[in-house]
């Protein structure tokens, strides 16, 4: 899906809006938008409800797709179902495990896209990088350098991020690969992770995304003021942001909120484990009377 050289990507300010975590200035591009090419339209609008997914307005999308919608749109609706019934993932995760081992559309990265989020969130990685190596697509080179990263293979997510560099140097997603890597390299490189979301927040807007990127090199380098502050700048755009919460957990009242609001967020239900096993040794242990 790569565009020829000096060919204007229409989508470009919807798609580099929802990268960066805009999610509301990317529904709005969106909805702005004029396109005369159907496969735009549709790229679009994939765009479009994913940022309504980001921002958890599942019913917006479940209600917009429907059978008659394109092919592209069809994996959206699932993973609104996912994320929607936490309580109900298993019955979700059948469709993908079903489509992605038959023939995989490889065009429609989309569903790739979507089938490998629902993998990495259930911590089936192997699955989840199986479908991805089916597509050359930067989206799925990027979720594929986090999970390498999410699995402690930075050999790995390394080599990911020269296969961006030499697709797009340029990119967004390349640019944020470059600096999730240098996160994860620490020492030096975590400067030169902060540069990259700061040039970010410079040339585009400063969101909670990139805030809590810069929040999370200034942790590794111990600059713990400069952290919080850009936290707080963060809890300011969004008060409900669960990674924004998570790297604030040194109050207990943002440990709180988060326990009370993303019940079903991955650190929460850890969190929740380990408070659970924590009781039962203190039970196992105890004097007795």
């Amino acid at each position: 899906m790569s565009r020829q050289q000096g060919e204007v990507d229409e989508l470009f300010d919807v798609k580099n809006a929802f990268y960066i975590g805009n999610y509301q200035h990317c529904i709005n591009e969106a909805q702005k938008l004029k396109l005369s090419n159907p496969a735009l339209q549709v790229e679009r609008d994939v765009f479009l409800y994913r940022a309504y997914i980001a921002q958890r307005k599942f019913r917006v999308v479940l209600d917009e797709i429907n059978s008659a919608s394109p092919s592209e749109l069809q994996p959206l609706k699932l993973l609104a179902e996912y994320l929607s019934n936490p309580t109900k993932r298993n019955m979700f995760i059948g469709p993908p495990t079903e489509q992605a081992s038959g023939n995989v559309d490889v065009n429609n990265h989309t569903f790739i896209i979507v089938a490998a989020s629902i993998y990495y969130l259930e911590k089936n990685y192997d699955s989840a990088l199986r479908i991805l190596n089916e597509a050359d697509h930067l989206e799925c080179s990027a979720l594929t350098l986090q999970i390498y990263l999410k699995m402690d293979r930075v050999d790995l997510a390394w080599k990911e991020l020269k296969t961006m560099q030499e697709k797009d140097d340029d990119a967004t997603l390349t640019q944020l690969a470059q600096a999730w890597v240098n996160i994860t390299m620490g020492g030096e490189r975590l400067q030169d992770g902060y540069y990259i979301f700061q040039e970010m927040n410079d040339k585009h807007s400063s969101t909670s995304l990139l805030l809590n990127g810069q929040a999370t090199c200034f942790l590794g380098q111990a600059k713990y003021e400069e952290a919080e502050s850009a936290l707080q700048e963060s809890l300011d755009k969004d008060s409900n942001n669960p990674d924004t919460l998570i790297n604030m957990i040194v109050a207990n009242r943002y440990l709180s909120q988060l326990k009370d609001s993303h019940v079903d967020h991955p650190f929460v239900k850890e969190f929740f484990q380990k408070e659970a096993e924590f009781d039962r040794l203190v039970k196992q242990y105890a004097p007795t009377a």
